[in-house]
């Protein structure tokens, strides 16, 4: 089956230009969709329409196919706005990366009504699949599916075990063959939906599960010669970018107004103020400066089909995980200037700082990614698969 390909492809820039417009949209409602705890299905709508979702989807199934720096601008954008739709976004842009293992047919056949497909899934293998004829019986629970109530197609990585050995299997599922279950309470990012889905014993056809990390991808992009953590790493640190920065927004447009006790001047006045403002602001634009030299870097490995290097993978990586540290630094700085006022519940900066502190858990951006980045500059042996 061949994908349907869209006849007006999408542009980098009409992408980001349509994200910007949707951005004072998703600003006042970011209340309801944290209380809804996920992106309201006629935004969702909205930003399927703008392409963000078929962004990164080569053009050949009918995707923008834009290179990885515009879909980090978008993240960001959408970030500053609100960053539950940053992260829903990135995800379900970003989905189809992980299933480029299946046969291309089986890739193709996702696309078959078209590019504008959500995909969600969940990197650890907490699922088992047992090989049966034409396929694999499949039993999990897999956590963090941001997005999950919205998508066409979702995938979980399971444990094969098949003669005495094991090996990473990743599976498609429909959402006829999954059950959500309602887990998604949280102190941050609440608005992506991210709860647990149950496969019971579930016919997978062969043709819809892949070698997780071993297949080849069955499309030769150069979004795909980037080693899959660096991608989704630095697409995190560009929301981290887009956090941050509306908390910045957030403190100038209080600051004119609020005036601390025991203050006779507004908080815009204060020396203090006004030096950590300054600092935060170099702060950002050094970390933004950093993240997006190094995607580009990245690409241009990728369009001259050069192999990365351990050195450049780890840098990759560190540079990823300091920018999202440094986001949640300036987040905590304009959340204190606030004073008392950051507080309340409808004061955006207590969501900045909820949102930015749930973003630096995840895994691609923990503090141990130095460690390992640290190993490879000092020529340690290290095990890069995931990396």
């Amino acid at each position: 089956m061949t994908a349907s390909v869209d006849s007006t492809p999408i542009r980098a820039t009409a992408v980001l230009d349509a994200a910007r417009a949707l951005a004072p949209k998703i600003a006042a409602r970011a209340a309801q969709i944290e209380g809804a705890r996920r992106v309201p299905l006629d935004l969702i709508a909205d930003l399927t329409a703008a392409g963000c979702f078929r962004m990164l989807l080569p053009r050949s199934h009918g995707g923008g196919g834009v290179d990885l720096m515009a879909a980090m601008r978008v993240c960001e954008e959408l970030g500053r706005a609100d960053a539950s739709v940053g992260w829903t976004v990135m995800i379900g842009a970003s989905g189809w990366i992980d299933l480029v293992g299946l046969p291309r047919a089986s890739f193709d056949a996702l696309y078959a009504d078209g590019p504008d497909v959500i995909m969600a899934g969940a990197f650890n293998p907490t699922g088992t699949a047992e090989a049966v004829p034409g396929g694999y019986r499949v039993s999990g629970r897999w956590a963090f599916a941001s997005g999950c109530q919205h998508c066409r197609w979702l995938y979980g990585n399971c444990i094969e075990r098949s003669r005495g050995a094991s090996q990473l299997r990743t599976v498609v599922f429909s959402p006829a063959q999954i059950q959500i279950e309602d887990t998604w309470s949280v102190s941050g990012l609440c608005g992506t939906g991210s709860h647990h889905f149950v496969a019971d014993n579930v016919f997978v056809k062969a043709e819809h599960t892949c070698l997780t990390l071993s297949d080849g991808p069955c499309l030769d992009e150069p979004l795909l010669r980037i080693p899959v953590p660096p991608v989704l790493a630095f697409q995190i640190a560009s929301i981290a970018i887009g956090i941050a920065q509306g908390a910045l927004d957030d403190i100038l447009a209080l600051s004119p107004a609020k005036v601390p006790l025991l203050s006779r001047s507004p908080l815009a006045a204060n020396p203090l103020f006004q030096h950590q403002l300054g600092a935060l602001d170099a702060k950002l634009r050094a970390a933004r400066a950093l993240l997006y030299a190094d995607a580009a870097s990245a690409w241009a490995t990728a369009v001259a089909g050069a192999p990365f290097t351990p050195a450049q993978r780890a840098r990759m990586r560190s540079a990823a995980t300091w920018v999202a540290a440094t986001g949640a630094s300036v987040v905590d700085g304009a959340y204190g200037a606030g004073g008392g006022t950051s507080l309340y519940s409808d004061n955006p900066l207590q969501r900045r700082f909820r949102d930015i502190h749930a973003l630096t858990q995840h895994f691609l951006v923990k503090p141990d990614t130095f460690t390992t980045a640290g190993a490879v500059l000092a020529g340690a042996e290290v095990d890069l698969t995931v990396f």
